[in-house]
């Protein structure tokens, strides 16, 4: 991503969502909306970076309402990772009330995810 590009998509998404979540596409709809689609980067949820861990895919995708721009409908289609570790096989995804709690997100961000993932 451009810096100037990532500048001005950092400004129209919430907070430090491009510290979990790649921008993969904006589409505008048919009624008008703008749909901005966002997967969750391969990273390794807290208490698990040194565990062997695979990838699995992603959880069904979430749409989320946000803040209009320039009088346009904005969802957030959100596609969260899940992992398997490797020793047990176990299904994990990102705790998202430990990452709030951590520093690189901001409160309200955090809150933003909660209300969504729960």
């Amino acid at each position: 991503m451009s810096n100037a590009y990532e500048t001005l998509v950092r400004l129209i998404l919430p907070e430090g969502l491009l510290d979990y979540f790649e921008l993969t596409d904006v589409k505008p709809s048919e009624s008008g909306q703008l749909n901005i689609y966002l997967e969750e980067k391969n990273l390794p949820p807290a208490g698990y970076e040194k565990a062997q861990i695979e990838s699995k895919g992603f959880l069904p995708e979430t749409a989320i309402q946000d803040f209009p721009i320039r009088g346009h409908k904005v969802a957030l289609c959100i596609k969260r990772r899940r992992w398997e570790v490797k020793s047990s096989g176990e299904v994990i995804t990102r705790d998202w009330d430990l990452v709030r709690k951590g520093a690189r997100m901001t409160t309200e961000f955090g809150l933003f995810l909660k209300g969504i993932f729960g």
